[in-house]
């Protein structure tokens, strides 16, 4: 697993395998946000599958797809509302952790200046400086 710290209650990665679920629970993650559409992935890898593994391991689980450049508010605010809900770290994650940390970093928008939400997410490997334009 890549896991890539954005603040101490959100981290981003690439895509994680079922087996991982039980290794992120052990890490203190309480829920895992999943932003990888199910069109992108096999039934091995699905939401439904995920989601039932990640409740085995006491994780909550919350989807929310992101398809490629499709940011909605209703998606940036359901991303929030997960983030919101959560009672300690959660984890998002979604092919290669890209899309992940756009939401995170759109869902604060207003919240936080854009320089610190950019620096935040290029100290995790995520070059997020094409989107300034909308995290004023």
């Amino acid at each position: 697993m890549d896991i890539r710290r954005l603040t101490d209650t959100i981290s981003v990665a690439p895509q994680i395998e079922p087996e991982d679920l039980r290794a992120i629970a052990d890490l203190g993650f309480v829920a895992v946000i999943d932003n990888r559409p199910d069109d992108e992935v096999g039934p091995g890898h699905s939401s439904e599958r995920m989601g039932q593994l990640a409740a085995d391991a006491g994780l909550r689980f919350v989807y929310v797809p992101v398809h490629p450049g499709q940011f909605s508010t209703a998606l940036i605010d359901a991303f929030a509302a997960a983030l919101a809900e959560a009672e300690g770290p959660v984890l998002a994650y979604c092919r290669s952790g890209t899309r992940s940390a756009t939401v995170w970093a759109l869902s604060q928008a207003g919240r936080l200046p854009a320089q610190n939400i950019i620096a935040t997410a290029a100290a995790a490997g995520y070059d997020l400086s094409n989107i300034r334009p909308y995290l004023a």
